[in-house]
């Protein structure tokens, strides 16, 4: 008895070695700085000043008054929607071609994932160049006889070239997740079907979306979480700008935090992106139990 009980302990201290870096990683990185992140919202923090002084709730009362903020989550609302809804639907779109095995499928494939690999600064910086008013993309439509405008200079095409950019960026990443899940559908599905008279969309509407409703659970919260978080972009492209109109919302904490040196009230938002990504989440994740038809 002795000995079985020595080897459940060997087992528990071994179950708790293979843990443990994994727990403290979590604590450090995770637990502890956001601890001090809602401990830095309860105080009026200006580095520049040396102040350091307990405010309570005074920081989120602000936030419920400021207009600033209000336009920033707007932004995000809209960078947020349009993201999502091209960045999946232009996804699954690429790996349904590329799930015909089709010749050239490897070239196309691997041009599509090739910007995921790409630093996201130079990216976005080369972008930068071929969206000003003397730029590539103008020059192209100079050629067709259309005269493009300054596309980040504009609030509407300076949101909307903020988000493409960031849709050609990542979309190859999905795609390849899209394209594991579709090359998982049991062919013989497909073809009982069409042997039944169900036509292409049919088949895919019936078979193949629930049978890749798992994937599309998972790309979905990805790109949601990506969407409202997304920074170096919109630094290098437009600074905000025109006006407040790409002024996300971790641009907007950045400023608060970097630009105006009001730390704690930059805290403050930095707890309202965390509550909104984990509410979003949990939405998400509650609502598989209707859509999501394949869970193990």
């Amino acid at each position: 008895m002795a000995t079985v009980s020595a080897a459940v302990r060997r087992d528990w201290l071994v179950g708790y070695a293979m843990v443990a870096p994994v727990v403290l990683g979590a604590l450090a990185f995770v637990v502890l700085p956001l601890g001090m992140v809602v401990w830095y919202s309860l105080h009026e923090w200006n580095v520049l000043a040396g102040t350091f002084t307990f405010a309570g709730a005074d920081n989120y009362q602000r936030l419920a008054s400021d207009g600033g903020l209000g336009d920033a989550l707007l932004a995000s609302l809209w960078f947020s929607i349009g993201l999502v809804v091209l960045n999946i639907a232009l996804a699954l779109l690429l790996a349904v071609l590329l799930n015909q095995r089709l010749p050239g499928t490897t070239t196309f494939r691997t041009f599509f994932f090739s910007p995921v690999v790409v630093s996201l600064v130079a990216w976005t910086i080369v972008w930068s160049f071929l969206l000003q008013a003397d730029g590539g993309i103008n020059g192209f439509l100079a050629v067709l006889g259309i005269d493009g405008p300054n596309w980040l200079r504009h609030p509407t095409t300076a949101m909307v070239s903020v988000i493409v950019v960031q849709v050609f960026k990542n979309v190859g990443l999905n795609m390849i997740l899209f394209l594991a899940a579709l090359q998982g559908v049991p062919e013989e599905l497909q073809e009982a079907a069409r042997l039944d008279g169900a036509g292409a969309w049919r088949r895919f509407r019936s078979i193949t979306l629930p049978l890749i409703s798992p994937t599309i659970l998972l790309v979905s919260i990805i790109t949601i979480v990506g969407s409202l978080e997304v920074f170096a972009q919109i630094d290098v492209l437009t600074g905000g700008g025109p006006g407040s109109s790409t002024t996300v919302l971790v641009y907007y904490l950045y400023q608060q935090a970097f630009q105006f040196n009001d730390f704690g009230y930059a805290s403050a938002v930095a707890v309202l992106l965390f509550v909104i990504v984990l509410v979003l989440t949990l939405l998400q994740w509650q609502s598989r139990k209707r859509w999501v038809f394949h869970e193990v």
